[in-house]
């Protein structure tokens, strides 16, 4: 009755363990198409590159068909290393997601204008007319999305490196009804803007 018990605890961690493991393989390439697809958005917030959703579906993608790989392999073939090494990774991703989570929650306010701030600075020292860095494609894209213009509001383009000493938009900020105009974002006629 005993060896019976073993072996179901074995093989009901093992299937366990082979889930993860299939989960993390799908965690990881939804990671890459990300970074494939919209690895620009990561341009950003350059000091935060590390942070982008791509970067930590990759990441927790690794970890999680690490730990699968781990659990699965040491419970079938009962190696004690292998079964020391995955408890040892759990206990880690734990206390670093309790970690992580403590953290955010204490310093949400904190991050939140942090982030702000790297946006608008990023807007103002390394937005280019020319496209050379490929932020102007991924701010049109956000300004187009969302219905929005700046981080906060539409003065967030104004006398930017890009064009200094002048009150300027791009053409994205424009609302629908007037995206068409090519002068819409020059003529500082901010009722054909979005306000926010």
């Amino acid at each position: 009755m005993g060896r019976s018990g073993y072996t179901c605890v074995r093989h009901t961690l093992c299937c366990l363990n082979l889930i993860f493991w299939i989960i993390g393989c799908g965690i990881l390439g939804v990671g890459i198409w990300l970074h494939l697809a919209y690895g620009g958005f990561a341009s950003l917030l350059p000091s935060y590159r590390a942070l982008s959703a791509d970067s930590l579906c990759i990441a927790a993608g690794v970890i999680t068909f690490l730990v699968g790989f781990l659990g699965c392999c040491g419970s079938w073939f009962e190696s004690k290393c292998l079964l020391i090494t995955y408890f040892v990774i759990v206990v880690l991703v734990f206390l670093l997601e309790f970690t992580a989570g403590t953290l955010g929650f204490a310093y949400r306010k904190h991050v939140g204008e942090t982030l702000q701030e790297e946006l608008k600075a990023g807007i103002v020292d390394k937005y280019t007319k020319n496209n050379q860095n490929g932020l102007k494609n991924i701010w049109d894209d956000i300004h187009l999305k969302f219905d929005c213009c700046g981080v906060k509001e539409y003065k967030d383009w104004y006398k930017i490196s890009a064009w200094p000493n002048k009150e300027l938009v791009p053409q994205s900020c424009c609302l629908p009804e007037f995206i068409k105009n090519s002068t819409c974002g020059t003529t500082g006629a901010i009722y054909m803007w979005h306000q926010q």
